[in-house]
């Protein structure tokens, strides 16, 4: 790891001017700065902003880096670890992401910088380049709601694929077998584990997989709204179901059935992962719900027990259950529609 020295060397300045363009304290002129900044990138160096931090080795603080904190379910996942860690008296350092892995990257810099104690992190995509950056840093880590593989980490999510699963055979069962699925990110586990639900779903009813009806977009409500009227407008025949992937996508798809003048469920019936207030559609939704309360302890257990050394970080995997809801957004398909 490199370290002031090194850096000052690099720059050929003394290690106090180091020292003033990190802290951003005293004169220091541009061209020197430049250097100096230049010499951190290329070494990667990372400073150590506490003194006192590194003489005790302890912070009592954590990361939790999450990926949209206006979904609600987020700020309910945030409430659970926040509740968990001042149990353990321990303090808690929100970031957001908006799903772009270089915020990813940069508060992960930062935190390490602040010497955190440990991090809680909902990953960008399926690679685990980030994850094992803080491992070699040999910093507790814990994957929250998007497993990862090809890297031993502990990780707690919702079974994805089993709660999507329940939703399409319910749908099948009456009568449906036109069922879009309106999908995120591709490259997120939840985005595959859901798909592979609804794929097994249609497979063990001996339904025939319509790729038209696999729509990818972003859990947020504009991409529901977006990929809800480009499916309803450009699939023929159209599907009499929806699956929307998250609570977010459901927002927006049920304000573009609204806008194309179609009812729920009369002509076209509706179901989604996340349970959502009742206030925020009508009719009520079925949903499979999670308990993300539960998921944000869980993690946070979990993370806290590698931080206080009574268990070592591994590849612990809790697989939280999912349960389906049914409520009035579901009837047989009109056939007239």
């Amino acid at each position: 790891m490199a370290t002031i020295h090194d850096v000052a060397k690099l720059a050929g300045v003394a290690p106090i001017t180091v020292s003033r363009v990190v802290n951003n304290v005293g004169y220091v002129r541009e061209d020197t700065r430049a250097r100096v900044e230049a010499a951190i990138q290329e070494l990667q160096y990372i400073p150590n902003n506490s003194a006192r931090s590194l003489r005790s080795k302890k912070t009592n603080t954590l990361a939790l880096i999450v990926s949209d904190i206006t979904n609600p379910f987020w700020t309910t996942v945030t409430r659970g670890v926040e509740d968990a860690s001042s149990d353990d008296g321990l303090s808690v350092i929100l970031c957001n992401t908006d799903e772009k892995q270089a915020k990813l990257e940069n508060y992960v810099n930062i935190m390490l910088q602040k010497q955190i104690d440990g991090f809680l992190i909902v990953p960008i995509s399926s690679n685990p380049q980030v994850v094992r950056h803080i491992q070699r840093r040999k910093v507790p880590v814990v994957v929250l709601d998007r497993p990862l593989h090809d890297v031993e980490v502990d990780a707690v999510w919702s079974d994805n694929e089993g709660g999507t699963y329940q939703l399409i055979k319910y749908l099948i069962q009456l009568g449906h077998t036109r069922i879009a699925m309106l999908s995120g990110i591709s490259e997120i586990a939840t985005s595959q584990q859901r798909i592979a639900g609804y794929k097994r779903a249609l497979h063990e009813h001996n339904l025939t997989q319509d790729d038209s009806l696999l729509i990818h977009g972003e859990f947020k409500h504009e991409s529901g709204y977006q990929v809800t009227r480009q499916c309803m407008e450009s699939i023929q025949p159209r599907p009499t179901a929806l699956f929307c992937g998250n609570n977010l996508i459901a927002v927006g798809a049920f304000k573009a059935l609204y806008d194309l003048g179609l009812r729920v469920p009369e002509d076209i019936s509706v179901v989604t992962f996340d349970d959502m207030p009742f206030t925020a559609t009508q009719p009520f939704v079925t949903a499979a719900a999670q308990s993300p309360y539960e998921l944000g302890w869980q993690a946070a257990k979990l993370l806290i027990a590698q931080v206080s050394g009574k268990e070592p970080s591994g590849n612990r995997q809790i697989v939280l259950p999912v349960e389906l809801l049914i409520r009035e957004s579901c009837t047989a398909p009109n056939t007239l529609s």
